[in-house]
């Protein structure tokens, strides 16, 4: 455990002051980006940049966003970043902090590059009603859509203008702006859409009053609801009783193509959980609902309530999913546990309150990379303290390396790293695929299917990146495994 000292924290703020000025030489997508949901009464959100192996050690830069755009601001608690095809969507609940002075947005649109801003939408509801935004899922080149505290509305990816709302996604509590947090009957945080990740054709997302929800990205619909019964059904045949279980606030995708989302003990959003992960089959959509047990393990915390994305990232290298939990509700962020998907094994990897310093891990600031497979923290010490490093680790849990940042209430939010081929939370578009002489490309339903390789990229003949699924007649480059192949698709 090291322990970041005053003077090492001077040094960083006198770096990070000049990596400021430097901040337009820099090719963003070279690193790491960390999503601060910042000071909230005070500032709007930040992104801050971290190269980890940079020789000279000159790690960080600060507020990128700002430092790229002179006069301009994401919004108010940002939680969500995603990179797709080159752009990096960032998803705000308010598009302005109420002490800060400069209007940002709900949606943020950079390139993913340079950081500079393309569009910023202050509403997501055309109609202006109260929608407050969660997350973002790349479906097309064309077409994403964004979760919200009002259901899943459709963007353009091409006017960046919302179209309307996926069919059936909406909250029920719509006309619940009145009422409080707490009450059942409020729309703000009862009735949620969480994260979401296109699989098999489909977009997948947790909704906290209905389950999973399943939306056919042609129609823009939902066309299936996983309800919550199937693990009340597991909880009543090993206890005598039935609850009325939740969803977590995120669902993650495993190397092996099945998706994975925690279990609230109920909908009203109050974080408290129960011991079960739900496996979802994206082609079948049949589930395996997972006893987490054992002294001292527990499932994925989650935070429907002051919403953030669940503590919880899935491997790309092996078939492995991370998590913070912990027998409180909130802020269990001292224990990281890694779960095998294919022998339902669970460890704990870290423990922070075994280690000296009292640091923890802040809300849902876990990432791991998807091609090093390292572990990625951002942890502090109380809510009062503006101390705040973010950690490396192996993905065995052994400490790499501290990267102390200047003092600020940073209260980070999502790690995004730019090499990764599914719009999984917190990753982006872009892989090199591992090396095997097997490979067969094929179309299937207008979807590009590479079988005998995992990770592949799909380009347009113009070069840009585009998803494997639902594509629009024409020719497309498939590059798997350091070859490149021309597909046609009908």
């Amino acid at each position: 455990m090291k322990i970041l000292s005053r003077g090492i924290i001077v040094a960083a703020f006198v770096a990070g002051v000049l990596n400021t000025v430097k901040a337009s030489e820099t090719d963003y997508t070279k690193g790491i980006m960390i999503v601060n949901e910042d000071w909230y009464g005070h500032q709007n959100s930040t992104v801050n940049y971290l190269l980890p192996d940079d020789v000279d050690g000159d790690y960080w830069r600060y507020r990128i966003v700002q430092a790229e755009n002179p006069g301009k601001e994401l919004g108010c608690t940002n939680q969500y970043g995603a990179i797709w095809n080159g752009r990096m969507y960032l998803i705000a609940k308010q598009e302005k902090d109420p002490g800060a002075s400069v209007v940002g947005g709900r949606i943020s649109v950079t390139d993913a590059k340079t950081m500079k801003l393309i569009k910023q939408l202050q509403i997501i509801d055309p109609s202006g009603r109260q929608c407050d935004g969660r997350a973002f899922c790349g479906v097309t080149d064309k077409k994403g859509y964004v979760s919200t505290s009002n259901g899943i509305w459709v963007l353009n990816l091409e006017t960046l203008e919302i179209e309307r709302q996926v069919e059936g996604s909406g909250n029920p509590n719509l006309d619940g702006n009145d009422k409080p947090n707490t009450d059942s009957g409020s729309s703000l945080y009862y009735g949620q859409t969480g994260t979401m990740v296109l699989a098999g054709g489909k977009v997948f997302a947790v909704h906290q009053q209905y389950g999973l929800l399943v939306v056919d990205t042609q129609t823009d619909k939902v066309v299936d609801v996983l309800d919550m019964g199937i693990v009340d059904d597991v909880v009543e045949a090993e206890t005598g009783k039935r609850p009325a279980s939740g969803i977590g606030s995120t669902i993650v995708r495993s190397k092996d193509g099945n998706l994975w989302y925690a279990v609230a003990k109920n909908v009203q959003g109050m974080g408290a959980t129960l011991p079960y992960v739900v496996k979802v089959n994206p082609t079948t959509l049949e589930r395996e609902v997972v006893h987490i047990d054992g002294e001292g393990m527990y499932p994925p915390s989650n935070s429907w309530y002051a919403w953030t994305p669940d503590p919880m990232c899935a491997s790309r290298v092996t078939n492995s999913l991370y998590w913070c939990g912990g027998a409180n509700s909130w802020f269990t962020t001292y224990c990281v546990f890694r779960f095998d998907t294919d022998s339902h094994k669970i460890e704990k990897i870290i423990d922070f309150s075994s280690e000296p310093g009292d640091w923890h891990i802040y809300g849902c600031s876990l990432g791991i990379h998807p091609q090093t497979d390292e572990l990625y923290a951002s942890v502090f010490h109380q809510f009062q303290d503006q101390t705040y490093a973010t950690r490396r680790y192996t993905s065995d849990g052994v400490l790499k390396n501290d990267y102390p940042m200047i003092a600020n209430y940073w209260f980070p939010s999502m790690i995004v790293f730019p090499t990764d081929p599914y719009n999984n939370p917190g990753y982006s578009s872009v892989s090199v695929p591992a090396s095997d002489e097997n490979i067969m490309v094929k179309v299937v339903d207008r979807s590009i299917v590479v079988d005998g390789c995992h990770d592949f990229q799909v380009y347009s003949l113009d070069g840009k990146m585009c998803g494997s699924e639902n594509l629009q007649p024409g020719i497309y480059v498939v590059r798997a495994d350091g070859t490149t192949r021309k597909v046609i698709v009908n």
